[in-house]
């Protein structure tokens, strides 16, 4: 398949098209966030508490003053941060460990398994609990307990999609030349093995997003004066009666940036995936 007309099939994508764009507003966000805000998170004012939308506060303000908007953002900061560092963990240890399972076999692959199993015995809510009663609440706690857990996702992932490539006959054929079995699984197995990796990093970002949130929402992620969508759900949760469209701003935020990392991760599927072809008319 020649380039552009990969392109083409991508533009044709309608979930890695909408995907794309709600993840990449979420990104900018976040991103425009380390710069710039409408106003200071530490602008505090009783005067203008629970103000409705206006010119000055687009998405009105919260109970101590404090403008939506700008906390929205802050909050997209923090979830993107902690999303990109989960993930990043889970890539660099879940991948080595799911590929040297699926090429040296024997104990060590019996031994990983068992290792990965323990791993998905703990939730990464429970997971966290136990990581906040060792080191405490903070912006570490959710990183660390989403991290561990993605280890295992993507451990599971690779090693089953290592274990289908290994079958290729490219693969046999690199082997009956005397190449190494390291060599044989880093020039040849780990690159088509990329496609279900890259679709599963996108639903374990969507993943840890939802677990920060609800970690946060629980008291054990960021702690003031760092925001988050979770920390503004609980603080909305006191005042539903009294100004029952406060959840509204962080529960859309949350909702929109895990529906668009699960509509790209599915928009990548479709498009990685070469027996999906056929089927969209390619």
């Amino acid at each position: 398949m020649t380039r552009p007309s990969h392109f083409r099939r991508a533009l044709q994508q309608r979930n890695l098209m909408i995907g794309g764009a709600l993840t990449l507003a979420t990104l900018m966000m976040a991103l425009v966030s380390l710069t710039w805000t409408p106003h200071s998170p530490l602008d505090l004012s009783p005067a203008r508490r629970l103000a409705g939308p206006s010119a000055a506060y687009w998405l009105g303000t919260d109970h101590q003053g404090r403008d939506t908007l700008t906390l929205i953002m802050i909050g997209a900061r923090n979830s993107v941060s902690v999303g990109l560092a989960a993930v990043a963990i889970g890539l660099g240890v879940g991948v080595p460990l799911g590929l040297s399972a699926a090429t040296i076999r024997g104990w060590w692959d019996e031994a990983a398994g068992r290792i990965v199993d323990v791993v998905f015995a703990f939730p990464a809510v429970l997971s966290a609990m136990l990581v906040a009663a060792i080191l405490g609440g903070g912006a570490l706690t959710p990183v660390l307990a989403i991290g561990v857990f993605n280890i295992a996702v993507f451990a599971r992932v690779s090693r089953a999609a290592a274990i289908q490539v290994s079958g290729r006959e490219y693969v046999r054929a690199a082997i009956a030349l005397g190449r190494t079995r390291t060599d044989v699984a880093l020039r040849h197995v780990l690159p088509n093995i990329a496609g279900p990796v890259v679709v599963q990093a996108t639903v374990q970002f969507a993943v840890a997003i939802l677990a920060e949130a609800a970690l946060s929402y629980l008291g054990l992620g960021a702690q003031a004066p760092n925001q988050s969508w979770g920390r503004m759900l609980k603080d909305a949760q006191s005042l539903l009666f009294l100004a029952p469209g406060q959840p509204l701003a962080p529960g859309l935020a949350i909702a929109l940036a895990v529906l668009g990392l699960n509509l790209l991760g599915d928009g990548l599927r479709d498009l990685l995936d070469p027996r999906l072809r056929p089927l969209r008319g390619a």
